[in-house]
């Protein structure tokens, strides 16, 4: 056969293709036989230290810095899909995910691609309170996950959104237009945040087995309903604490 009839045949020798041609969830800088491993961190823990750097001590940031980077983004999708189901939720579970605020966003679109990467179909939205409130593929009749990149009880006005777990109202509006929307929330995620420091009305820190899961209370102001979520933080913000707290508040201010 001459060379210009021959068929190409692509070399497989660098695949990263598995079973289905979905690339394998891989750690940079290992190769088959996982050599190295020992001297790399695992993916929660890379992204752990990107986490640490970025938010270097202050009160509050939107994790841009983590979650526009490409590495930063793909461990970040990654570990929310693994933290979501270690919680009980599987991708099998849910069918979207929803952004909560402009810093979410990134974050949505990163599982989006994690979980496509293993094979596995995920949608996402975002959360608009500006006509239509819900941007995105349709959730009607779905299951659904609120994601968030740092959301806690703080009482700091967010850049992007004034989403808070201290009073809740915020939260209530969403659940309430997704609800209407014909669709279920599950849960609400966040890669950084957390409940403690004081009791947050309608929460709890135990589901029925005793086993530490923080769950919000949310009321709809439309029709009363009153709904309770679990709470999913990867990373608990206490973790990324400055020692002294009101010097990084008064620093933060001052730039």
């Amino acid at each position: 056969m001459s060379n210009e009839h021959q068929e190409h045949v692509p070399d497989q020798s660098n695949s990263l293709m598995h079973d289905g041609d979905f690339m394998k969830t891989t750690v940079h800088g290992l190769d088959d036989s996982g050599e190295g491993f020992d001297e790399l961190l695992n993916t929660t823990d890379q992204l752990r230290t990107l986490l640490a750097k970025e938010i270097n001590g202050r009160p509050f940031t939107e994790l841009s810095g983590v979650t526009f980077d490409h590495q930063g983004a793909e461990l970040a999708g990654h570990v929310l899909l693994d933290t979501l189901e270690d919680s009980g939720y599987s991708v099998d579970d849910y069918d979207a995910v929803g952004a909560l605020t402009a810093a979410a966003v990134p974050l949505a679109d990163a599982m989006l691609h994690a979980a496509a990467s293993r094979g596995q179909s995920l949608d996402a939205f975002v959360m608009d309170f500006v006509y239509p409130s819900i941007k995105g593929p349709s959730i009607r009749g779905k299951r659904v996950i609120l994601l968030d990149a740092w959301l806690s009880q703080k009482s700091y006005v967010q850049t992007s959104s004034l989403v808070t777990l201290r009073n809740g109202n915020e939260l209530s509006l969403d659940c309430s237009i997704i609800r209407h929307q014909d669709a279920q929330p599950l849960a609400i995620a966040s890669l950084v945040g957390g409940l403690h420091q004081q009791k947050i009305p309608g929460s709890s820190n135990k589901d029925g087995a005793g086993k530490q899961n923080p769950t919000i209370q949310m009321l709809d102001p439309v029709d009363g309903t009153s709904t309770s979520l679990p709470f999913i933080c990867v990373f608990d913000e206490n973790q990324f604490a400055p020692v002294n707290h009101e010097a990084s508040v008064e620093r933060e201010q001052n730039h």
